[in-house]
C-alpha cells in the first residue's frame, strides 16, 4: 500500500506549495488516482499491513516535523512501519541532513492519503487554522488526522483526534512547534495501525464547522476605532511574525514592531486621565519609554516602529511627535493620531489552499 502524506499547512498568506500551485499538486494526483481507476484510490493491491510506502508533500516548518517522524520510522529496522519514504516537495528550509531525495510524481497513485490539519475540525477548516486559533482567543486547539477528498478540502473522515489547552498568550508561531510536534506523533500513531483506522474513521459533524481563510496584508492595518486592546494584541500574536501590523502616520505607512501590554501605573498618568483621547491618539511614556496608542477600549504600549528605518519609541518621540509640539505648542495630544491604514483590495482574490496532510 503507498500512502500519500501531504504537509503543507502554512504560517503565512496563504495555502501552497514551493514552486508550484496547489491545482498543480491536485493535478498530479488526479493522474496517479486515474492510473488505479477509483475515487476513493482502493484496488486489489492494497496491503492489509505495515511496512507501507510513503509519499511526502510538505512545505513549510510544521511539516519538518512529521518528515522528520516519518523518516525515524522509516531508519527503524526492528519496527518495520515504513519501507519506502519518497519526498514530493521538501519543506523550507528542509531538515538538516536529510537523507531521502525529492521525488517526481510519475508513478502509481497512493491509494491511502492522509492529512494532518492544526485543528479540532471541522473548527477552523481552511489554510490558516493556527492564525484564527490565536486571532480568535481559542482556548483549545488540537491536531485531526484525517482522509483527503479531491478538490474538497478538510470535509474528510476523521480517523484521529486529540485537543490541547492554547497556552495563554501563546503566539501561533509558537503553538505552531507544539502542534506539528503533536500531529507528527499522532501520524506515526494511526499508521501503525491504518487499516483499522480507516475502517473506523469518522464523518466530521454538520455543526461547529469555521472557516480559516488566508491572511491578507490588510489583515494587518490596525483599525483603532473598532479594535479593542485584546484584539490587537490577538492580532499581533497572530500574525505579527510574519506581517508587521500597519498604521498611518501623516500619510506615512508605520509599521509597528513590537507591542507590548500597558500597566495600571503607566494608565494611572495624569497626561492620559486628564484629556479626552481619542483612538489612535499617540503619547509618548518617558518613564517606560514606550509609545502609548489609544484604542477603542483602552491602550496598547509600542516599543519600536518602522517607517523608512526602525526606530524606537525615543527615536520616534523626537523625530516626530517632540518637533509636532515645538511647532505648535497648542497642539493638543489627540491631534497626534495614527489613523488607519487602508489597502486596495484585489478584484480577484487568488484561490489558495495551505494546511499539513498526510496521505
Amino acid at each position: 500500500m503507498r500512502v500519500l502524506v501531504r504537509c503543507c499547512w502554512r504560517l503565512g498568506l496563504g495555502r501552497g506549495v514551493a514552486g508550484g500551485s496547489l491545482s498543480f499538486q491536485w493535478r498530479a494526483l488526479a493522474r496517479l488516482r486515474g492510473s488505479l481507476g477509483g475515487e476513493d484510490g482502493r484496488d486489489t493491491r492494497v496491503r492489509e499491513k505495515p511496512p507501507w510506502r510513503v509519499l511526502f508533500f510538505g512545505t513549510d516548518q510544521f511539516a519538518q516535523e512529521t518528515l522528520r517522524a516519518l523518516n525515524a520510522a522509516r531508519e527503524n529496522k526492528e519496527e518495520e512501519l515504513i519501507e519506502k519514504l519518497e519526498v514530493v516537495t521538501v519543506p523550507s528550509p528542509s531538515p538538516k541532513g536529510f537523507p531521502v531525495k525529492q521525488y517526481a510524481v510519475q508513478s502509481q497513485l497512493p491509494v491511502g492519503i492522509l492529512n494532518v490539519h492544526p485543528s479540532c475540525l471541522p473548527r477552523w477548516r481552511g489554510p490558516a487554522p493556527i492564525i484564527h486559533t490565536v486571532l480568535h482567543g481559542d482556548s483549545v486547539t488540537g491536531v485531526t488526522i484525517m482522509q483527503i477528498r479531491p478538490k474538497r478540502f478538510d470535509v474528510g473522515p476523521i480517523l484521529k483526534q486529540e485537543t490541547i489547552s492554547v497556552p495563554p498568550k501563546s503566539t501561533a508561531k509558537e503553538l505552531e512547534g507544539v502542534l506539528s510536534r503533536l500531529g507528527a506523533n499522532m501520524l506515526i500513531s494511526v499508521l501503525k495501525n491504518l487499516p483499522e483506522s480507516l475502517k473506523n474513521g469518522k464523518q466530521q459533524p454538520a455543526e461547529g464547522v469555521t472557516q480559516a481563510p488566508k491572511i491578507s496584508a490588510g489583515t494587518s492595518c490596525i483599525k483603532w476605532e473598532e479594535q479593542t486592546s485584546e484584539q490587537i494584541f490577538r492580532l499581533y500574536r497572530a500574525i505579527g511574525n510574519i506581517i508587521p501590523l500597519q498604521t498611518l502616520w501623516m500619510e506615512n505607512t508605520v509599521k509597528l514592531l513590537d507591542l507590548v501590554e500597558v500597566n495600571s501605573s503607566i494608565l494611572a498618568d495624569a497626561k492620559l486621565t486628564k484629556q479626552t483621547l481619542i483612538p489612535g491618539s499617540v503619547v509618548y511614556h518617558k518613564q517606560s519609554q514606550i509609545l502609548l496608542v489609544c484604542c477603542k477600549d483602552g491602550w496598547i504600549g509600542v516599543r519600536s516602529v518602522k517607517l523608512k528605518k526602525t526606530l524606537t519609541a525615543t527615536d520616534f518621540f523626537n523625530g516626530y511627535l517632540h518637533p509636532w509640539y515645538q511647532k505648535n505648542f497648542q497642539v493638543q495630544p489627540n491631534h497626534c493620531r495614527f489613523q488607519t491604514l487602508r489597502l486596495p483590495t484585489k478584484k480577484k482574490p487568488e484561490k489558495n489552499c495551505c494546511y499539513a496532510t498526510v496521505h
